[in-house]
């Protein structure tokens, strides 16, 4: 009676998860970021300061600036397709940017209604089209963090911004910004961003003597929000103050001062900021430099306040 020979034993794969594998200290990736704002006011331009960026543009925005793009995508399996290129063939771009979500989103709906044979996303039934769209959503994030992580590539998402009724559950609903699209697919797409970024142009409010109206008045600077108001949602992960310019070298060196272990770069910022304005406010940052010292954060939000001052001292003396 012949006998079988036992078939060699698998090696089990070594554990990953163990305490020599434990990690600490804060890691420097590629960016992953969601900025959308109000039409025309230079999203696109912002992107395009990215190091050495490749666009990805539906909206067909970028025609008046020099970068390089893709050829403009009419259906889903054009984006997919140009990010499986980026991470498979051999370039020198070190940031993909998507213009804008709210172009390439059709798409998507154009490509499911197809493969699912349904005329319109609103023939699936009752939200149910915008759910199933969520899944293909998922795959192009999936996409994307590829590009992050194994070819280090910082990613751009663009869109745009509606004003919609807010359904407020601790009282009165009132009107925000929000990402023009599908609110399943944006609630989605604000989750993988390390930052959420809202533009739109400075206005400040000024109440007439005589009649006491309220008017806002513009001042001509176009701005980056970087955490959450009842007006708009954003948020970060890079310690930035709660403004920015609209100027991919001032956002940059804001993420530079905030992931920094040297905390001297933003206190020599806010001091210079503190003594343009002078007086008492000058007084004020000194004394609040002395308390906070070197705390990152802390710092962080110092600068978000003397930026909110210098503002309003520009605009004051502009007027």
């Amino acid at each position: 009676m012949s006998q079988k020979s036992a078939a060699p034993l698998k090696e089990a794969a070594p554990p990953r998860m163990t305490l020599a594998s434990v990690t600490r200290g804060k890691q420097r990736e590629p960016m992953s970021l969601l900025v959308y704002g109000v039409e025309k006011i230079g999203k696109s331009t912002f992107a395009s300061e990215a190091p050495s960026p490749i666009f990805l543009d539906a909206e067909k925005g970028t025609e008046e600036i020099d970068v390089a793009r893709f050829p403009t995508p009419e259906t889903w399996e054009d984006v997919l397709e140009a990010v499986r290129a980026l991470a498979s063939g051999e370039h020198t771009y070190r940031t993909l940017v998507l213009d804008t979500l709210d172009w390439i989103e059709p798409l998507l709906w154009a490509f499911i209604c197809k493969r699912d044979g349904f005329p319109t996303i609103e023939s699936y039934g009752f939200g149910k089209g915008y759910a199933t769209a969520l899944d293909e959503w998922r795959v192009l994030l999936a996409g994307l963090e590829r590009l992050r992580i194994v070819r280090r590539m910082n990613v751009i998402l663009l869109a745009h911004s509606w004003i919609k009724s807010f359904k407020n559950p601790e009282g009165l609903d009132f009107d925000r910004y929000e990402l023009k699209l599908n609110p399943k697919a944006g609630g989605l797409l604000k989750e993988w961003p390390k930052a959420v970024l809202f533009a739109n142009h400075e206005t400040i409010a000024t109440e007439e003597k005589k009649t006491k109206r309220v008017r806002g008045v513009a001042t001509g600077a176009r701005l980056i929000y970087t955490n959450r108001t009842a007006a708009y949602d954003a948020g970060n992960r890079y310690n930035l103050p709660d403004s920015l310019p609209l100027d991919w070298a001032e956002f940059a060196a804001a993420v530079d001062a905030g992931q920094s272990a040297d905390p001297q770069v933003l206190i020599e910022e806010i001091t210079r900021k503190a003594k343009e304005i002078g007086g008492e406010i000058e007084k004020q940052t000194a004394a609040s430099l002395e308390r906070v010292g070197s705390d990152a954060v802390k710092l962080a939000k110092l600068n978000s306040w003397v930026n909110s001052k210098h503002s309003a001292a520009t605009a004051q003396k502009d007027g």
